[in-house]
């Protein structure tokens, strides 16, 4: 950071573990809104990220000969493996979370040097790993558990991760059997595999049950996912929050969610596919993204203006990806297509250093 900016160099008086317990704290409201909608999986999968996260630190601080303690009291690890588990479906196989887990140590932050040197957010390389190499499992997603007959118990929720069934020997395909039929894992992949696949119009998907009227707003699809919508408005909260303690700059989450929705509204007005874009901003990982994600210290641009930048690309590719790529959300994409831009962004958008002049002015 230094090669960067300008002296003086000014100490914040932040620590490194307080930042990383704040921003904990503030994703705690989303991550009980997860386990209120989705069940205890969610909760069984965080406390298996963090619990493998450590132990991965610990070793590989070892082999590396560095005061492991030191290192997992940072809490930085604890936060990657709960963006994860809080990323992915909460009834996953276990085994797909610790590789997951796995790989964000291992290669999203160890292999740069640790904390600080890494070039990408540890957690969007894990995630993105396990998407490519294991799509079905990482996009099995069940509909809120309100709209189950059998909601899973905690020990069927235990039961499913580890084995695959319930304590009563039904599998999750079973469980969610009774939904209806043109309902897919998210609403995102449900309007896209939908509505764009030409076998049902957007009104019809919009008349299943995993969509409700939240936002009060004057137009017929003004609908919002059950859940998700819900688990974004605490991400939200918890965002706010963070710009309130000065934890993360309020420039990328103004700009992730400015060009979102002007790309979403262009979309909405110009293209029979095109959802509200309140939709957008409140569906799938948006808020998480643009808060929590997006804003990470090590892995975005460090001028103001390169935040901007940032976030206004990120917000951009997760439109492109949702409207036109083949998966339905695109954050961790995004996130990680931005990450490559950051060191052109930030050689771009260094400040002028007092007393001195541009280059090319005499």
């Amino acid at each position: 950071m230094f090669k960067l900016t300008s002296s003086p160099h000014i100490h914040s008086g932040k620590l490194t573990a307080r930042i990383m317990l704040w921003v904990i704290f503030a994703m705690l409201p989303a991550l009980v809104a997860q386990i209120y909608y989705f069940g205890f999986g969610v909760l069984i999968q965080a406390l298996l990220a963090i619990c493998t996260a450590l132990v991965l630190e610990f070793l590989v601080t070892k082999l590396r000969k560095k005061p492991s303690l030191f290192y997992i009291s940072d809490f930085s690890v604890v936060l990657t493996a709960l963006i994860l588990a809080m990323a992915i479906p909460p009834y996953t196989p276990y085994w797909v979370i610790l590789i997951g887990i796995f790989v964000a140590v291992i290669l999203g932050k160890h292999v740069y040097g640790g904390l600080g040197q890494n070039l990408f957010n540890p957690a969007m390389v894990g995630y993105v790993v396990l998407l490519i190499s294991f799509p079905v499992q990482m996009t099995n997603w069940i509909p809120p558990i309100d709209l189950l007959n059998e909601p899973p118990t905690f020990s069927d929720s235990v039961s499913l991760i580890f084995s695959n069934i319930t304590s009563d020997g039904f599998t999750l395909s079973q469980l969610t059997s009774s939904i209806d039929g043109i309902t897919s894992a998210t609403p995102l992949d449900t309007i896209k595999t939908g509505v764009k696949a030409g076998a049902h119009s957007l009104t019809e998907i919009t008349r299943s049950p995993i969509f409700e009227p939240i936002f009060p707003l004057a137009t017929k699809d003004a609908v919002q996912g059950m859940g998700w919508a819900q688990v974004n408005i605490a991400f939200l909260i918890g965002g706010l929050f963070l710009i309130w303690k000065k934890i993360v700059h309020w420039q990328i989450p103004v700009a992730f969610l400015t060009a979102l929705f002007i790309l979403s509204s262009f979309n909405y007005f110009y293209s029979p596919f095109g959802t509200n874009p309140f939709f957008q901003l409140f569906t799938g990982a948006a808020m998480f993204g643009a808060f929590f994600i997006a804003t990470d210290p090590v892995s975005a641009p460090v001028t103001p203006l390169g935040k901007w930048l940032f976030g206004l690309l990120v917000g951009a590719f997760v439109s492109l990806i949702r409207f036109y790529g083949n998966y339905p959300d695109g954050v961790a994409f995004a996130v990680l297509l931005a990450n490559i831009c950051v060191p052109l962004i930030d050689q771009y958008t260094r400040p002028r250093v007092t007393g001195h002049r541009r280059k090319g002015k005499h």
